[in-house]
């Protein structure tokens, strides 16, 4: 591997710094903060590569991945994020992003958590 993605992904690397995050909140506070062209741009780009990134990273200890393979997986959370704002929610994600900024995450199951 080199460069911010495994080989295959360098089509998501423009992405990384904005969506590849460490926790729900901060993935949450992304979908809200971006704009709807954001959310497409990233959207269009990350779901056709989503069953490759499953495929990669299927089976590996989450402990035991490298830097690399935790930004793809950090993607395909946020992914997951976005893809409810594109297609579910669509132009009426507006509307629901000053309930969801409401909801305070505080810890979820995808969030990382360095060894203490």
């Amino acid at each position: 591997m080199s460069g911010l993605l495994p080989e295959g992904f360098a089509a998501l690397e423009p992405f990384v710094d904005t969506w590849a995050l460490a926790t729900t909140a901060d993935r949450a506070a992304q979908r809200s903060a971006s704009s709807a062209e954001a959310r497409a741009a990233f959207f269009a780009a990350a779901a056709p590569l989503l069953d490759a990134a499953l495929t990669a990273l299927k089976g590996q200890p989450l402990a035991e991945l490298a830097p690399q393979e935790r930004r793809l997986m950090d993607l395909m959370f946020a992914l997951a994020h976005v893809a409810l704002a594109v297609e579910i929610q669509g132009p009426d994600e507006i509307v629901s992003a000053p309930w969801r900024d409401r909801l305070r995450i505080t810890r979820s199951a995808t969030d990382r958590r360095e060894a203490a």
